[in-house]
């Protein structure tokens, strides 16, 4: 059995006990799922810096949601590529939430029967299966810097091709030089 479908967690309340504390005996989560996401900042910061990017996109989610760690580390893989090949490294690209939020899951076995399956107590506590970025409404989850107001329409493009993978309904902002210009609602 593979991971469980982004349904079970994606809109529901945040569930409570999943801290992890110095403490052994104060810690209810005793294992840590490794982190899927491998760079949080891509592309080059030193020119952002410099004012060379003041073209600016967000992707802002439009209600709250949990987006789990292996559907932000696929978008920017995508969105990495697909950056580095459009705009030759003309570009600072971010995955703005952090996935700090411990997902459970109590297991069922399936038994020898096709039809019977184990049942297991009701409310169990269940075992860390992955982690989670809780992102509110408007929350940012990437943000994109290009050179020119073309990049900037390419790289819209390029971000509206990633909404399949995400739990949330989005849209994005589009700022020149920290500048609110407009959005672009999706549905």
């Amino acid at each position: 059995m593979g991971l469980r479908k982004a349904a079970s967690y994606s809109k529901k309340k945040v569930v409570p006990y999943t801290r992890i504390s110095k403490k052994k005996g104060k810690s209810y989560i005793k294992t840590v799922p490794p982190q899927k996401i491998v760079k949080f900042t891509m592309g080059f910061e030193a020119l952002y810096n410099q004012g060379k990017f003041p073209h600016e996109l967000l992707l802002v989610a439009e209600e709250p949601a949990q987006i789990r760690h292996n559907a932000l580390e696929a978008c920017r893989q995508y969105l990495n590529k697909k950056f580095d090949k459009e705009f030759a490294g003309q570009y600072l690209f971010k995955v703005i939430p952090f996935p700090h939020h411990i997902q459970r899951e109590n297991k069922m076995l399936v038994g020898a029967g096709a039809d019977r399956m184990q049942t297991g107590m009701q409310l169990a506590f269940g075992k860390a299966m992955g982690k989670a970025a809780i992102v509110k409404k408007d929350g940012r989850i990437f943000f994109v810097a290009v050179a020119n107001e073309r990049a900037a329409q390419s790289a819209r493009n390029i971000l509206k091709k990633i909404k399949p993978k995400l739990p949330c309904k989005t849209r994005i902002r589009y700022r020149i030089q920290g500048k609110e210009i407009g959005e672009s609602k999706e549905l």
